[in-house]
């Protein structure tokens, strides 16, 4: 009875794709109790027990029935009453979850012309045996064969829900996965999880666990999931609860050397997921592992002549001689050939259409002068940007070049804006001038002349400054980089422990920027005054400074950091939207900054001052000095610290000045992001963006 019980049972979790934990923790039982169950370790169930789990499971009225027999009971029948509706803390999170995705999807496939004027027919059989799981953990033998318009059908039909799709370069494995997350969102079944995809290329499995990485993902590309949640944020919950269905796609784009750990730690998981890969690096990965648990393989099938025949025509209505003009195209493939060996992935079909179907004066025709696949790959690659741009295309090419390139070199194919640049000497440069020309402006408005001695402040002032805050960004992005802020501020704080931390770092930097200030105005004086000397009073001065700047950023830090409440950024779904709410943050903080600096070293100098002179030492002070050191050191620490240690600093360093200055990049950024994904070079994921395929990204890299 116990075993026949322990069949349904794993067999009905499977359905609902949870895992032993999952139906515990919903249930409201415990791990052991389901697992002992399962395996028939445990028998003679409580009515209680079997009850929970089949409202867990959600089981109709007759498999109830069939659960209660298996463990040799009858289901007490009650009274019919109307149960007060559960609250569930996560419902709103899951549906507009499932509306984000189901929009954001649907762009791409037409931005990406899927539907134009039919979609590329995607199959796939069953993968080598090597490849997958026994059937005794992956479930009840099935028929894995299919195409695209199945896909949700054939998951469906696995007992364990995960499922590894494997196929070559550019063989549809991104098609496949859209269309699966927009197929199963349009069954509209509340038990389904909200199927999300996941660019696995970014995970690094030595740093973060999955789960935890998929949350921060979601967090970035969904930020209202960053609210708080059961347990932690809507995103952790989701994630524990699986009402996130993950679908990973490239396995083969993780970091090299690092595809058997990731593995490994997929296999430390129960999560239902859709894993996709280029067959040889999971290949590689399952020799020096084992495959992964309880999941069926399946291999994309190349596309075949009469895909083509059928695809091709209908994407112009350009004639040749002989008809259509992709006609002589079609019979030599037909004849075999680098033609027939190239044109057999979506996107090497993808691309001759856009290049020879889409652009006017482009015969196919010349598809027939390449004598080898490579050299036609190549073609259809470098073909792409001058049939997308036209005339422009020798413009843009070497700034795609760099892109690719600085992907490449970060080990990713996410084009973040936050992540444009790290280098702490363009940083420091940038950080000086600014607060070079900032003192020249102040200073020259409150005094009203420019002086030698005010302009070699100003330059001894930025030089420090910039030496300083170069430094500090060294530091900071060494331990982590500098991520997009999640936090506004309120007008109600409260103190705690990291109001007190903040205070006192902002003390400890704060008085090394002063001292740093102080021995940077004595020198300035001294350069600019004839027959001068440095005396003792210089380090008064350093002191001094080094004093009223330390406790002044003290000030600023504890009340930034009291003042901070989560951002609300569930508006901020696209790179530009999250770009200009970080914007809105970052000077919000600054506008409280400035001011709070200022005016307090205004009072404290006014205050040091007439002690000193209490003391009989000579000081020189009057209000306008005052003012201009709290305006140069309120403004120029505020500008230093948004350039030097938020990423909206570090964008506008890097992508607005450093980089289009250098010729790497164009002025207008945002612009030619923007259309560079409306033209379909580019994709979006959320709030970020990516080359449309990694042969582009490659392409790029390698030709620039």
């Amino acid at each position: 009875m116990a075993s026949r019980f322990g069949s349904l049972l794993r067999q009905w979790r499977q359905r609902a794709g949870l895992s032993q934990e999952a139906l515990a923790a919903r249930a409201g039982v415990g791990v052991r109790t389901v697992r002992g169950l399962e395996t028939g370790e445990r028998g003679d169930p409580r009515i209680g027990t079997v009850r929970a789990l089949a409202d867990a499971l959600e089981l109709s009225g007759a498999e109830r029935a069939e659960l209660f027999s298996a463990a040799g009971r009858d289901e007490p029948v009650s009274e019919p009453a109307s149960e007060p509706a559960r609250f569930d803390p996560l419902h709103e999170a899951v549906e507009q979850l499932k509306v984000e995705v189901e929009a954001r999807w649907r762009r791409e496939e037409e931005q990406r012309q899927v539907h134009d004027p039919v979609p590329l027919p995607v199959r796939w059989e069953a993968a080598a045996g090597a490849l997958m799981d026994g059937w005794t953990n992956v479930g009840d033998v099935v028929e894995l064969a299919g195409s695209v318009d199945r896909v949700v059908d054939v998951y469906r039909s696995i007992g364990s829900r995960r499922l590894v799709v494997l196929g070559r370069a550019g063989s549809g494995k991104t098609v496949l996965t859209t269309r699966f997350v927009l197929d199963l969102l349009a069954r509209k079944d509340a038990r389904d999880p909200v199927p999300v995809i996941f660019q696995l290329g970014s995970w690094h499995p030595g740093e973060v666990g999955l789960r935890d990485w998929l949350a921060a993902q979601l967090v970035r590309d969904h930020p209202f999931l960053g609210g708080p949640g059961p347990g932690g944020t809507l995103a952790s919950a989701l994630v524990d609860s699986q009402r996130v269905l993950p679908v990973l796609d490239g396995f083969d784009e993780i970091g090299s050397g690092l595809h058997r750990s990731a593995l490994v730690a997929l296999n430390t998981t129960t999560l239902p997921l859709v894993l996709t890969s280029r067959v040889d690096e999971y290949r590689d990965a399952v020799a020096g592992t084992k495959v992964l648990t309880s999941a069926a393989a399946v291999v994309l099938c190349d596309l075949d002549v009469d895909d083509l025949e059928d695809y091709l025509p209908r994407t112009t209505r350009k004639t040749g001689p002989g008809g259509n003009v992709w006609k002589p195209v079609l019979d030599e493939v037909r004849r075999g050939g680098p033609l027939a060996e190239v044109l057999t992935t979506p996107l090497m079909v993808a691309l001759a259409r856009r290049i020879y179907s889409d652009t006017p004066d482009h015969d196919p025709v010349a598809l027939l002068e390449f004598d080898s696949a490579e050299s036609l790959e190549r073609h259809l690659l470098s073909s792409f940007i001058p049939a997308v741009y036209s005339s422009h295309a020798d413009r843009v090419r070497p700034w795609f070049g760099y892109l690719a390139d600085h992907l490449t070199r970060l080990g990713t194919h996410d084009v973040a804006w936050w992540r444009f640049g790290t280098s702490s000497a363009v940083t420091g440069l940038g950080v000086g001038v600014a607060v070079g020309v900032a003192d020249l402006v102040v200073e020259t408005a409150l005094v009203g002349a420019l002086g030698v001695r005010g302009l070699l402040f100003a330059v001894m002032i930025g030089l420090v400054t910039g030496v300083l805050f170069g430094g500090a960004h060294r530091v900071v992005v060494s331990r982590a980089p500098l991520e997009p802020v999640r936090s506004r501020l309120r007008l109600r704080g409260r103190a705690g422990r990291r109001v007190w931390t903040r205070g006192l770092l902002g003390l400890a930097f704060g008085g090394a920027v002063g001292a740093a200030y102080g021995l940077a105005r004595a020198m300035a004086f001294w350069l600019a005054t004839p027959g001068s000397w440095l005396t003792s009073g210089v380090l008064v001065d350093v002191g001094v400074f080094g004093l009223v700047f330390g406790l002044g950023a003290g000030l600023v830090f504890a009340v930034v950091a009291a003042l901070e409440a989560p951002l609300d950024v569930r508006s901020a779904g696209s790179p530009r939207e999250l770009l200009a709410t970080n914007r809105r943050a970052v000077l919000g903080m600054v506008a409280v900054m400035v001011p709070v600096f200022a005016v307090f070293v205004m009072g404290a100098t006014g205050v040091v001052a007439q002690g000193l002179t209490a003391l009989r030492f000579e000081v020189v002070w009057s209000p306008t000095t005052a003012l201009a050191l709290g305006s140069v050191g309120g403004i120029g620490g505020g500008l230093a610290y948004v350039l030097s240690l938020t990423a909206w600093g570090q964008w506008v360093v890097f992508a607005r000045v450093w980089l289009p200055l250098t010729g790497r990049l164009p002025w207008n950024l945002p612009a030619f992001l923007d259309d560079a994904y409306r033209r379909g070079v580019l994709r979006r994921a959320g709030a970020v963006y990516q080359f449309r395929h990694a042969r582009l990204q490659d392409h790029f890299a390698r030709s620039r």
